[in-house]
Formats: structure tokens, C-alpha cells, sequence
């Protein structure tokens, strides 16, 4: 007698599968992989042989970047590199990747542990990424392009609001230091010279300590490339 052994199927796998049913139409083939993409590293750090979404994480933070570029790429054709790298930086930021996360409740299904203090923010964003990162492995790019598109472009993202708005980084960093008491300066590292392209670089330093690192055209585009960049590190 031949005996035919599935993997167990559990209330969390049917959850999911629902889940990815509803938000993006889509049956997953391999259901490890999304549960791998909600699993926090303070949920996989106490329990034996769990990993958590941090490669995950790093795989969908580079699709999602190459499929809004090539949204974007197509969508306006007549703007030159500079303009669309500013739309794009608007798009995957770390707010609007937590916002993101946030309207698909992605907080639902995220396992983590609830003893600590976690941003909950932060959370959300980084398994917004990891679950892109889980798409694409389960369905390869186009197929992840498509539901981006479709399901999370179409459905959240104002690009005429995003258009619209300027971002200053600079001032919601400093914001930031003065709620939590922190003193923030931009050091100049190097002048616009010949020998860098005419650049001026400047770094971020918190409390003295080195953050982010900011190259411009101008001081003012330097500070605003660094504080971006400092944003983006301390999860902002």
C-alpha cells in the first residue's frame, strides 16, 4: 500500500492563502515562504529552527525598487533620471512602505513578540517588503510586477498627490532630534571639486555619532540626500 504524506495545513497557511486570495487575487504555490515573510526576527530569535524575514526583507526592498522605477520609467516618459530618482525616493520610503503595510493589514498576520517594544510601524513596513520578496520567489517578476501594480499602485498610491508633494527630510529630521532631545549637525566630509565630480558630500551626526551620508549638486541637496539616508537607518 502506497501512503501520500501533504504538509500539515494549518489555520495560519489557510489565513494566508486567504489573505494573498483577497488582497491580490493570487493562489500561492508555496505557502512556507509567505509565512517565512511574516515572521519577525523577536518571534524566530525564541523558537527553535524558525527564521525570520530579514533576507526576505532585503529581496523585496530591490524588486519593489526596480518595479516602481519601471512604473515609473513608462508612466513618464518625457522626465529625465533626476526627476524620476525623486519620485521613486517618494514611493519607496520607508513612511510610505509602513503606510503601505498598514492599509493591507498586514499587522494581522505578522508574527512577533508582543513582550517587547517594537515599532509597530517599522514592523509593517519591513514585512511589506518581505512579502514582495516572498512574491517574487513564489511567482517570479512579472507576475509580482502585475499584482504591484494592480493591487497596490493602482489602489493606494496618489501619484498626483506624491507629484505634488515636496519632501524635506532635513526638516523632519531635525523635528525628530528635538522631540528626542538629540542634537543633530551636518558635517561637510568634502567641497564640490573637480577631482568629485563638482559634489559637495555631507554626513549626518547625531549626539557626535555618524549617520548618513548625503552627496549634492549643492550644500542644500547634500543635507537633504543625508537626512533621507539617516531617516531611512534609524527606521523613520
Amino acid at each position: 500500500m502506497r501512503f501520500f504524506f501533504k504538509k500539515r495545513t494549518t489555520v495560519k497557511n489557510i489565513e494566508l492563502s486567504t489573505f494573498l486570495l483577497k488582497r491580490f487575487k493570487y493562489r500561492p504555490k508555496d505557502i512556507s515562504v509567505f509565512e517565512k515573510a511574516f515572521t519577525h526576527k523577536s518571534y524566530s530569535n525564541s523558537m527553535p529552527n524558525v527564521k525570520s524575514n530579514e533576507r526576505l526583507e532585503y529581496l523585496g526592498d530591490r524588486v519593489i525598487d526596480l518595479i516602481v522605477a519601471d512604473f515609473l520609467f513608462e508612466k513618464f516618459p518625457d522626465k529625465n533620471e533626476g526627476e524620476l530618482t525623486k519620485i521613486k525616493s517618494k514611493i519607496v520610503s520607508r513612511k510610505m512602505l509602513s503606510e503601505l503595510g498598514a492599509k493591507i493589514t498586514l499587522l494581522n498576520y505578522i508574527k512577533y513578540s508582543k513582550n517587547r517594544s517594537i515599532n509597530t510601524q517599522t514592523l509593517e513596513g519591513n514585512a511589506f517588503e518581505a512579502l514582495i520578496g516572498a512574491l517574487y520567489i513564489d511567482c517570479g517578476y512579472e507576475e509580482t510586477k502585475k499584482i504591484f501594480n494592480e493591487y497596490i499602485i493602482k489602489k493606494y498610491i496618489n501619484i498626483d498627490k506624491v507629484l505634488s508633494e515636496e519632501s524635506d527630510f532635513k526638516s523632519t529630521l531635525l523635528i525628530w532630534g528635538q522631540k528626542n532631545k538629540l542634537p543633530i549637525k551636518f558635517n561637510l566630509v568634502e567641497k564640490a571639486t573637480k577631482q568629485n565630480n563638482y559634489l559637495y558630500i555631507i554626513n549626518v551626526l547625531i549626539n557626535n555619532e555618524t549617520w548618513g551620508l548625503g552627496k549634492g549638486r549643492n550644500k542644500k541637496e547634500a543635507e537633504q540626500n543625508a537626512s533621507k539616508e539617516t531617516l531611512e537607518l534609524l527606521g523613520l
